[in-house]
């Protein structure tokens, strides 16, 4: 009786749907999923029907030009029917609608149910919409009461879009079951998993490329997500990386020297990046590229990295772009990124997610980007008893990738005249001078018995100075060496330093923990692989686990599954984990837990009901849990994470991320002030807890619920 002319329930053009149907006692239903392009026009016809021949036909489901989604009653069935023309005569007719914005390239799941007297719209397997009517007892003599539903472009504007698993049914089923079934997926670029990669004030990515003594390794990792923002295991499924024009999309020229313009990097060796895929494992492919071909040699022109998986079909959304890129020679690498924030006026002082050191805008992203401008500021270092002035471009943000929150400097007058004043009248930095006698203030620091020759491991001014303009990677390796031969005090004063040249509390937290983070890390990977070999990944996450547990004073909760398989992601393993592995989950893991043993977040984190913090999750997951039937839940619904970006020395490692819906019904991202996560230094202050602190937030009034797979 009913016959899918779209062939099967995989994805398909939107203008080659058709169905035939055969409508018996005035019934059925429908159901698809449908993703329509930038290049759709408004209004537009999804569906048409059609009675004897394309000639007759009028519209079933259009979206206006305000983007709004209707349906419209069946022209053998229902009296209030219109008549067959254009959309825009359609005003008097009556539809089922749904005050939402209809999205573009973004998946959306549409259900309509169809009965005599009445029609059912439903969005993302919920109703939205319902419109009563008459039905239709006089119809024509040649009525056989069949139809065709089709996308015959009824309106004259340009629909361009796919769809998946279109499905009839003789009778009005529960279309919410399909909408959780099978649904559908799209590739994208993880950022929070790039190394090596510069981003400019302008948002494009500066990456050194050229000859092979100079280009560099850098590393990007793309992932397949179903549309609830869950990996989709798709295994031995190759992923290619190629290099295109950002202006015209099309292919870059091999070199001079006929080297393919992006190769991939496998254990030393290269390869044109088209002969060595990655494959996606657990949702993920991993990709250590390098790009041969400089910008300067092809008029300056930027470029793009696109990872496709040919095997899934040549489609938009298992395509990923990234940003735009200036492949550049290392000689002009060395200049410094001129990344700054753009400050948001008009926040409250006492803001609790107006976090101290940082930049308004920075923590703020109005989803899904960032504002950002060029501000330079002049800044002054002292080295010893000389003051020279070095004019910088201010940047707290040089390994910024674009999904969290970063901390801002603070003021040229600020830094120059030592502490800043905190939420409650104690340092911005306490936690970074928690540890420093009165002796060790300012003032003393150039005294005799504080010299550069007095200490175990000196900590110069040229020290400091390069800490603040390094990269992650050159910090972090700096910290290792100095935690292995500098003493307590002599990194409390690094981290004091830092905070006061950089103009960031944030920083001199990471220097703080640098020692035990080292020490603690070495010992757990001797115990878990006494011979330095690969260990089993389901052997490692119980030494792991139990040493988290030991870090974070949480002896009543333990990590679950799903924590424990974001962690193999963040580790970037698969069934055995490597030393150069488990590093990067550790500097991820031990701020974390650093953070939960503090006396302000420990009960939120073993707080059960409610669950304020549901473990570690991914940005994504955060955004799909604040979604509704018909888009975002109600203003001031938020959730907590750890920011999975963001690992050690990163100044904001370890923080607790706030994701809410606005009152403008977007999606928010801010970063709670690292003074109020560890307390007011003011002993005399009854401090509230944070679960308190959080809802009395003018933007924040009551906590979402994330629900997890298994």
């Amino acid at each position: 009786m009913f016959t899918d002319a779209i062939g099967n329930a995989g994805y398909s053009l939107l203008k080659d749907l058709r169905a035939e149907i055969e409508v018996k006692d005035g019934i059925f239903s429908l159901c698809f999923w449908v993703y329509l392009a930038n290049s759709t026009t408004f209004p537009a016809t999804i569906i048409q029907q059609v009675c004897s021949d394309v000639s007759e036909s009028a519209p079933f489901l259009v979206i206006n030009d305000h983007k709004r989604i209707n349906l419209l009653p069946l022209l053998l069935l229902h009296e209030e029917a219109p008549d067959t023309g254009n959309i825009n005569s359609l005003t008097e007719v009556a539809y089922a609608t749904v005050d939402f914005e209809f999205p573009l390239q973004n998946w959306v799941h549409i259900g309509c149910e169809v009965c005599p007297n009445h029609m059912k719209l439903q969005i993302n397997g919920e109703i939205v919409g319902e419109k009563p009517l008459s039905s239709n007892k006089e119809p024509s003599s040649n009525d056989l009461r069949k139809i065709v539903l089709a996308n015959i472009g009824g309106d004259g504007n340009i629909s361009h879009g796919y769809v998946y698993n279109f499905q009839v049914f003789p009778s009005v089923s529960s279309i919410k079951d399909h909408h959780m079934k099978d649904p559908p997926l799209k590739l994208s670029i993880d950022e929070s998993s790039a190394s090596e990669i510069e981003e400019e004030s302008d948002g494009v990515w500066s990456i050194v490329g050229g000859k092979a003594s100079c280009r560099r390794n850098f590393s990007l990792d793309v992932v397949l997500l179903d549309v609830f923002g869950q990996p989709v295991d798709k295994e031995n499924e190759q992923v290619y990386a190629s290099l295109l024009y950002a202006d015209t999309r099309a292919p870059v020229e091999n070199t001079i020297d006929e080297e393919a313009p992006i190769l991939a990097s496998y254990d030393g060796i290269e390869f044109p990046s088209y002969e060595r895929p990655s494959k996606l494992l657990l949702g993920r492919a991993s990709f250590k590229l390098k790009i041969s071909q400089l910008s300067s040699k092809c008029d300056n022109r930027l470029f793009l990295i696109k990872f496709c998986v040919p095997k899934l079909g040549n489609y938009p959304f298992f395509e990923a772009l990234s940003r735009p890129i200036r492949c550049i020679s290392r000689s002009r690498n060395t200049r410094l990124s001129t990344l700054v924030w753009k400050r948001s006026p008009g926040l409250a002082k006492h803001n609790l997610m107006q976090s101290s050191g940082m930049d308004d805008a920075s923590f703020e992203h109005q989803h899904p980007v960032c504002e950002a401008k060029s501000n330079p500021l002049t800044k002054r270092f002292r080295f010893g008893h000389d003051k020279i002035s070095v004019s910088v471009k201010a940047d707290t943000n040089v390994e910024q990738p674009d999904e969290e929150c970063n901390s801002h400097a603070r003021t040229t007058n600020q830094v120059e005249n030592g502490l800043t004043t905190g939420l409650y009248g104690t340092p911005a930095n306490y936690e970074a001078y928690e540890t420093l006698s009165d002796s060790e203030s300012i003032g003393e620091r150039n005294s005799p018995s504080n010299n550069v020759a007095s200490r175990r491991y000196p900590i110069s001014d040229m020290t400091v100075f390069k800490y603040c303009l390094a990269g992650l990677a050159e910090r972090s390796l700096m910290l290792k060496e100095i935690a292995s031969l500098a003493s307590k005090k002599e990194i409390s004063e690094l981290a004091h330093h830092v905070s006061l040249y950089s103009g960031c509390s944030h920083h001199g937290n990471q220097i703080l923990i640098a020692k035990k983070l080292v020490e603690d890390g070495t010992n757990l990977w001797k115990v878990m692989s006494p011979n330095n070999n690969h260990v089993p990944w389901e052997s490692a996450v119980y030494e792991i686990e139990e040493q988290f547990m030991k870090i974070a004073s949480c002896s009543s909760r333990s990590l679950s599954h799903q924590d424990l398989e974001l962690l193999r992601v963040i580790a970037g393993c698969q069934e055995y984990l490597a030393q150069e592995n488990f590093e990067k989950l550790w500097c991820w893991l031990y701020p974390v837990a650093y953070i939960i043993s503090k006396e302000r977040i420990n009960p939120i984190w073993n707080s059960t009901s409610p669950k304020w913090i549901e473990g570690f999750i991914t940005k994504e997951e955060a955004e799909a849990s604040l979604q509704g039937p018909t888009g975002l839940q109600e203003p001031g619904t938020f959730v907590l994470r750890f920011p999975t970006s963001r690992s050690w020395p990163h100044p904001d490692a370890g923080s607790l991320i706030v994701t809410y819906v606005g009152n403008d019904y977007k999606l928010h991202h801010r970063l709670l002030s690292v003074d109020r996560v560890f307390g007011s230094g003011d002993k005399g202050i009854d401090m509230k807890p944070l679960q308190a602190m959080l809802l009395e937030e003018p933007e924040l009034t009551r906590l979402g619920r994330i629900i997890r797979g298994h």
